[in-house]
């Protein structure tokens, strides 16, 4: 089996040879997916060959909707509208929603006139609703029948839509005023006697979303409950869509790469870091930098202020990486656990008392264990035991200290409406670096009497 580099190789070389015949049979091979793989190196007009290169339609349509938005829209652009309009039709209506909200104004609504009505509507009213939230995630491809219906009508009717469908593993129950009276999932309806009504089997308590709640509420509900999908209703609790597991698998990789950018003290990027220009990553990173940069000058500041001390006991400033980069460490791991409890809502502000005594705990067992390190050390590099036993109780007391911190710190920027995963890393470590070292001098003032 090829790799993927190597199909890349292949591709690039029919590129060059201009062997459209060649190109068209290797595409017509891969799967989507493996195509959104293959051309993460090519250029916006490379992939509008290829893209050109697949001759079915929906083949194509289904390729636009593995790749981002953005690169899809790029490739939409190039088209004339009422090709544009055909395959927007072809693509999932989710799918679509979110290429369409990528096009520019002018010709998205060029592209609507080319639709048919129907389609250019349920486009317009998908693309309409936030991005992050259920509607903006959510497909209509779903079935929905009326409470009446016997068990053998309804297996009839689900024979008639199940190839519209983004899924039939739940059929959802309505009434005549398309409001969400319940869902019945396809095991039990195939199951049932063909006579039962389907208002006699369905789930009346049924899991739902409105449609403009987060997409990580609707994730969650999806997880917890272990789902396939869940159904989206509008104010009026008329149901309008559903979002599947397949939306929910992009929204939580979404999610954490969001997260996992923001602990690292950079604002989130709304497009792929392959598509990223230099000038936006350094404006996503550098306004952070700065502030970091600011608030930690005033730990030169501290050192100045007991320069007296480190020119007398010399050994003092070995230490001072040990014990600046211990305090870090210990705030971010304390951070990284709490900002996951959050974002799950397993920790809230009034737990703050809780989450304070818990990691005050952990951070003096973890305290005297770094302690008892921190003597050794001391002794290897033959400091003397005093200098030894004032590392020792600084690195204890910054345990403490940096775990206690971080534990509310996030609690406290989440109250203020401040994201606690762009912040609270970055600010602890800077915060812990300073008063690190004043806790450290200060106790070798007390001890060593200088």
């Amino acid at each position: 089996m090829e790799t993927v580099q190597q199909l890349e190789e292949r591709v690039r070389a029919l590129l060059a040879e201009r062997d459209q015949a060649a190109l068209r049979a290797l595409l017509a091979e891969i799967r989507p997916s493996e195509f959104v793989d293959l051309v993460t190196d090519f250029s916006p007009e490379e992939v509008a060959i290829l893209l050109e290169s697949v001759e079915e339609d929906e083949w194509r349509a289904d390729i636009l909707g593995e790749l981002h938005p953005e690169q899809a829209a790029d490739y939409i652009q190039t088209l004339p509208h009422d090709e544009a309009a055909d395959l927007l039709e072809e693509m999932d209506p989710d799918d679509a929603a979110d290429v369409f909200a990528e096009l520019p104004e002018a010709q998205a609504e060029q592209i609507l006139i080319q639709m048919e009505p129907d389609e250019a509507a349920e486009l317009s009213e998908l693309a309409a609703f936030p991005p992050e939230s259920a509607g903006g995630i959510m497909t209509p491809a779903f079935v929905a029948i009326s409470p009446t219906m016997r068990a053998d009508q309804a297996v009839v009717a689900l024979r008639k839509v199940a190839e519209e469908a983004e899924t039939i593993y739940y059929v959802y129950v309505i009434d005549a005023d398309e409001r969400l009276l319940g869902v019945l999932s396809l095991h039990r309806l195939v199951l049932s006697r063909p006579e039962t009504p389907v208002g006699d089997l369905m789930v009346s308590d049924a899991v739902f979303a409105r449609a403009l709640d987060d997409q990580e509420a609707v994730a969650r509900l999806i997880t917890d409950y272990n789902l396939l999908a869940v159904p989206v209703v509008d104010e009026d609790l008329r149901l309008i869509g559903i979002v599947t597991q397949d939306d929910i698998a992009d929204v939580l990789e979404a999610e954490a790469t969001e997260d996992i950018e923001r602990l690292g003290g950079s604002s989130p990027l709304d497009i792929s870091y392959r598509r990223a220009p230099i000038g936006l990553l350094v404006r996503r990173r550098l306004p952070w930098l700065l502030f970091l940069f600011i608030a930690g000058a005033y730990t030169s500041s501290v050192l100045k202020f007991f320069e007296d001390i480190s020119i007398e006991v010399v050994a003092l400033s070995f230490f001072i990486p040990l014990l600046t980069g211990t305090g870090g460490n210990v705030g971010s791991q304390t951070v990284a656990t709490l900002v996951r409890a959050m974002a799950v809502d397993e920790v809230q502000l009034r737990d703050v008392r809780w989450v304070l005594m818990k990691e005050a705990t952990v951070g003096v067992i973890m305290g005297a264990v770094m302690a008892l390190v921190a003597l050794g050390r001391a002794e290897l590099l033959g400091v003397g035991s005093d200098v030894g036993l004032v590392v020792a109780i600084t690195i204890a007391i910054i345990c403490v200290w940096s775990a206690t911190v971080a534990a509310v710190l996030p609690l406290i920027l989440k109250k203020l409406k401040v994201d606690p995963a762009v912040v609270s890393a970055p600010v602890i470590t800077t915060l812990v670096d300073g008063t690190g070292l004043f806790i450290y001098f200060t106790t070798a003032k007390l001890i060593l009497n200088v």
